[in-house]
């Protein structure tokens, strides 16, 4: 899956498995394209998913990100009836980057 940002709002993504469920999540409200969440896992001690989404999210060299509603006792402020967690694995190929910088590379933080 791929997902390109703009000001936080998905502009356009893509999916090699499951592209019409992925369109269909993004149309459920005006917040579903939105990003809601974001952690970059730093957890060395997890070195495989357990099926525990919140361990799984802290593993290292993986990205997890939530599209939709965000949670308002962290400050977030986007509502959507979608929240969304996604979690990738990053440490064989994958990138993270923030306009036009590389965060994660292979898993590995690059600043």
């Amino acid at each position: 899956m791929q997902l390109t940002f703009r000001d936080g709002e998905v502009i356009a993504a893509r999916a090699d498995h499951g592209e019409e469920y992925l369109v269909s999540a993004l149309a459920t409200d005006p917040g579903a394209r939105r990003l809601g969440e974001l952690g970059v896992g730093t957890n060395s001690g997890i070195d495989r998913a357990t099926g525990h989404i919140l361990l799984d999210e802290k593993m290292a060299g993986t990205v997890h990100l939530a599209l939709g509603r965000s949670y308002p006792e962290t400050g977030g402020t986007n509502v959507s009836a979608l929240h969304w967690d996604l979690i990738c694995d990053l440490r064989d190929g994958g990138r993270l980057s923030a306009d036009g910088e590389t965060i994660v590379q292979d898993g590995q933080l690059t600043a």
